[in-house]
């Protein structure tokens, strides 16, 4: 196993749920509206999103299984991507531009330690 890779699927789940929480409630907090209306729902968009897919991901913390967790770390990195995109694109700055940043980047690193379905061990798949 890739030592690099210790994230499981399960702690990516506790992950994905307190992401989207602060994706929702951050905006609020830090005023994103004040600077850009759209900045700030796309943040709660992408929020109740993530909670959505994460809601179908085949992991412990899912309602459904919809589809894989490797379906679920593309949909990470695509969101990922957005969010290091979009404040050049809409420009963002500021307090507006560090907060996309930080969460696009954010996102990377949890998708690229995050362990895929040929690193689980079957011991990891039973929900404790």
């Amino acid at each position: 196993m890739n030592k690099l890779r210790f994230i499981t699927p399960n702690l990516h789940g506790v992950l994905d749920y307190g992401a989207a929480m602060a994706l929702i409630v951050l905006p609020f907090v830090l005023g994103l509206a004040e600077q850009s209306l759209v900045a700030h729902v796309v943040s709660v968009v992408a929020g109740v999103g993530l909670i959505a897919y994460s809601l179908l991901t085949d992991y412990a913390l899912s309602a459904v299984s919809l589809f894989s967790f490797r379906i679920h770390l593309l949909l990470d990195m695509g969101a990922a991507i957005a969010f290091l995109i979009l404040p050049f694109i809409l420009g963002f700055s500021g307090i507006v531009l560090g907060y996309y940043l930080v969460m696009g980047a954010g996102v990377i690193v949890v998708v690229a330690l995050s362990q895929t379905g040929a690193q689980i061990t079957p011991n990891e798949l039973v929900p404790e």
